[in-house]
């Protein structure tokens, strides 16, 4: 993130019981500090506000208020649901990772993003390393993941994810072997700004494209054991133009799949 797009980025509080945890928050993460969230709006050079709301972090777009605040939540919602109804192992991402035969990967989640495939893995006895380089993305991640160790439902799950924030491009070629390497960088979307899901709509107003996408395989091939699994658009290309040793194809996406050597039989 450049020194620019820091400037458009601040955190406040909406409770002034926040107050102290805002200001460690905006430490960590090196961010500007506003105080209460209703001052933002006397700094006109903010686009983006991480405001700590009842004791969640949530991002702020500033332009588009009717959109909401976008937080990482473990606990409930969509990851709760997917938890208890998702199919398990029969999910269309177990059987990308290769989930068979009592196999538990360690699983790089390279472009971890809001981490919900990170938890879905998870769940699943993986253990995930979380690897995302946009500090306000990793903020987000951090507190998600640090809300859902407080929970005794998603507990377990949790201390199944570890969260680093660093560029992957730069972190693979230096980090251990993994299993499993798997890569979801953001695609520009064929569908108007107003049809695409409201995270994705920030998150691309925010970070823009993974222009340097391309450049993540290449180490990930090298980094995993096994495979490396990419996460598609149903009409986008094969990353880096490689063709995959299989896909798994779904409605509107797809896993393209990376074999380095076959996973055992436990």
């Amino acid at each position: 993130m450049t020194d620019v797009l820091k400037d458009e980025i601040a955190v406040a509080y909406v409770d002034s019981v926040d107050s102290d945890a805002a200001k460690k928050i905006a430490k960590k993460w090196q961010f500007n500090y506003v105080g209460d969230a209703a001052s933002a709006s006397k700094y006109p050079q903010l686009k983006f506000l991480l405001q700590l709301n009842q004791q969640n972090l949530e991002l702020l777009t500033l332009d588009e208020p009717k959109l909401g605040g976008i937080k990482v939540d473990f606990i409930e919602g969509a990851s709760a649901h997917r938890r208890k109804f998702g199919g398990g192992r029969g999910q269309d991402i177990a059987k990308a990772i290769g989930l068979k035969h009592g196999f538990k990967p360690h699983v790089l989640d390279a472009t971890a993003g809001l981490g919900r495939d990170a938890f879905v893995l998870a769940s699943l006895g993986c253990h995930v390393t979380l690897m995302e380089r946009m500090p306000v993305v990793a903020a987000l991640l951090d507190d998600g993941l640090s809300r859902a160790q407080l929970n005794s439902e998603v507990n377990e799950i949790t201390q199944n994810m570890q969260l680093v924030h660093a560029s992957s491009i730069d972190s693979m070629t230096l980090a251990q072997q993994v299993d499993v390497v798997y890569l979801d960088p953001m695609y520009p979307h064929r569908e108007k700004s107003a049809a695409v899901k409201k995270e994705m709509r920030v998150f691309q107003s925010l970070v823009g494209e993974d222009l340097d996408a391309d450049d993540l395989l290449s180490p990930a091939l090298a980094l995993a054991k096994y495979r490396v699994v990419v996460k598609r658009p149903s009409y986008a290309p094969p990353l880096n133009n490689k063709k995959p040793s299989t896909s798994i194809k779904m409605k509107k996406n797809r896993f393209d799949v990376y074999v380095n050597q076959a996973i055992p039989k436990l």
